[in-house]
């Protein structure tokens, strides 16, 4: 193995209750929903492409209007998460430091441009990682991104941490093993490997 690929929410950081905070301020501002998001409902969308997210948050809305909710949504997120840090999870940076050391590390998650960017200078940790890519970015979903990453910077045997169905879907897809993150939002049957915190990554690798 020569490098990492880390998934972001469930699998690095908890941003779900900054963002339900965030997300509801455009709701009540901007709509006529008498509607709340709350972690809970996020936990059970992040994974998903922000269209398919925008068309179960807003079904009655046309599909431009949704679009437009949705990215209103994400930048008011953004203010919020570089204004305040989300939940790391345990030992993240300590993990992250020694990993760093013996491989190539990267992201690769499925969020609108610009997130990854928030989370690494809110979070202080962009000395770790090499590249990253999301479908914001290149317009193509996780299992291409994973690949483009591959390609890009000539990676010869990476992995993927994530922590849902969707992530291990797409790894498989792209062809390299996956690290289930049991701690996150999600759940996976038969995954290559299982962590139940990120430290458990320096026992495996």
């Amino acid at each position: 193995m020569d490098s990492i690929i880390f998934d972001v929410d469930g699998t690095l950081w908890d941003s779900t209750a900054i963002c339900a905070e965030a997300w509801n301020t455009i709701i009540h501002q901007k709509t006529d929903l008498d509607l709340t998001i709350t972690e809970e409902t996020l936990k059970g969308l992040f994974g998903r492409i922000l269209p398919d997210i925008a068309k179960v948050i807003f079904p009655d809305y046309p599909v431009e209007r949704q679009l437009s909710l949705i990215d209103q949504c994400c930048e008011e997120e953004h203010r919020a998460l570089l204004a305040h840090c989300a939940p790391l999870y345990p030992d993240l940076e300590e993990t992250l430091i020694s990993l760093s050391q013996k491989y190539r590390l990267f992201i690769v998650s499925n969020c609108q441009a610009g997130y990854i960017e928030v989370f690494l200078k809110s979070s202080g940790f962009g000395q770790y990682f090499e590249g990253h890519l999301c479908p914001g970015d290149t317009g193509n979903a996780k299992a291409d991104n994973i690949r483009q990453i591959i390609r890009d910077y000539k990676l010869a045997s990476p992995v993927y941490v994530g922590d849902t169905d969707g992530d291990h879907r797409a790894t498989k897809s792209a062809g390299i093993p996956f690290v289930f993150a049991a701690y996150g939002f999600g759940s996976v049957c038969s995954p290559d490997y299982t962590i139940n915190c990120p430290k458990e990554l320096l026992k495996i690798f």
